[in-house]
């Protein structure tokens, strides 16, 4: 009897320029190769305290409690609100694609009372209508999307904040695709409690979400008249791991892709902020320009596009599931569709991380001149 193939070995080099995971830095698939450390070793918990330290830097926040969690971007949104609501809290989300209307799911099956304010895919958040909406009633939670996967389009999180200045409305924060592409000023925009991934801009593969909490979003967690009902994301327990001179076992560290996200953030704090933004910056504007030499058009108004994630409106008469499967099976390219009201109308292209290169966007350009 023969032993089967090992599909492994048949993986091959994809460029990662859809709506993430990006493709991953040499020096970070080095680290996932250490070797493996327990997750009470001494060593280890050295390793975990600078991680702490280093999204501090990143996040330009000062919170105690700013930690990777367990899991995607997907298990940090629900650490989030599972740990500040509790039933009847009342909510606002402010939505306008995809990631808004899942906090908007999560929220209400925590069994808040969500109100949300809707705008028009592929537009900002109108600052008006949220501070119409806040004079007329008073919330626990509001919360926005800072970059909007589903449409490339960036929210004004700073200026919302303004508005949520010197309330006690927990303010939450999805940066999920904008950390480590554009700023993130936790404390000067007032964020009480924020939520990313690894897999976007920080080249790290998918598996953990850095979350940073408040003291006043600390307050409320200590203050909870119920339990957390979610069990492994119930930060009174895991708080005790990330904390201290002396850890409570509360679940198995992912050790390895702690290494990830430790050589990931060195990796971005070498390079520098300032750098690392204005390398996004400019491959936007390089893929733009290229772009739109090949006759195409961006779907959000310039001063709104995010620099990292590009929605791109598909051209006339063209099948955009065959232009997708040809660059990814002759090209080794790879993009994303259009999700909700904009599936099949627009194409997204990433631009996040490692990927954001001159080179990389040189190939897509031209890869698109010869299909298109």
């Amino acid at each position: 009897m023969t032993s089967p193939k090992n599909m492994l070995n048949n993986i091959q080099e994809t460029l990662l320029m859809g709506p993430g995971p990006s493709c991953v830095a040499p020096t970070v698939y080095d680290a996932l190769s250490k070797n493996t450390l327990g997750h009470l070793d001494p060593y280890f918990i050295k390793i975990m305290d600078q991680i702490k330290v280093e999204l501090q830097k990143l996040l330009q926040t000062e919170n105690p409690l700013t930690i990777p969690i367990s899991g995607t971007g997907s298990a940090g949104m629900e650490c989030c609100f599972v740990n500040l609501i509790e039933k009847n809290d009342p909510v606002l989300i402010l939505i306008n694609g995809v990631f808004g209307k899942r906090m908007q799911d999560v929220a209400a099956r925590l069994g808040a009372r969500v109100d949300t304010i809707e705008f028009e895919w592929g537009t900002p958040v109108d600052l008006n209508k949220v501070s119409e909406h806040l004079t007329d009633k008073h919330y626990k939670i509001v919360a926005v999307v800072h970059a909007e996967t589903s449409t490339g389009v960036r929210n004004p999180v700073s200026e919302i904040g303004e508005l949520l200045k010197g309330s006690n409305t927990i303010y939450l924060v999805d940066a999920v695709t904008s950390l480590g592409g554009i700023p993130v000023k936790m404390d000067e925009w007032n964020i009480d409690a924020l939520y990313s991934g690894t897999q976007k801009c920080l080249s790290c593969p998918p598996g953990l979400a850095p979350v940073s909490f408040s003291g006043k979003a600390v307050a409320a967690i200590k203050n909870r008249k119920s339990k957390v009902p979610n069990w492994y994301l119930d930060l009174t327990m895991i708080i005790n791991y990330w904390e201290g001179q002396t850890r409570a076992y509360h679940h198995t560290a992912p050790i390895n892709m702690l290494y990830a996200l430790y050589q990931a953030l060195n990796d971005v704090h070498s390079e520098g902020l300032s750098a690392v933004f204005d390398r996004h910056l400019k491959c936007h504007k390089q893929l733009v320009a290229g772009l739109e030499n090949l006759g195409m058009q961006m779907l959000v108004e310039p001063e709104y596009r995010l620099p990292m994630l590009n929605s791109v409106l598909i051209p006339e008469n063209t099948d955009e599931a065959q232009v997708r499967k040809k660059l990814l099976t002759e090209y080794r390219i790879e993009i994303g569709a259009g999700l909700g009201p904009l599936a099949g109308k627009i194409w997204r292209i990433g631009v996040m991380g490692h990927t954001a290169r001159e080179g990389n966007i040189e190939k897509l350009v031209n890869t698109f001149s010869e299909i298109l």
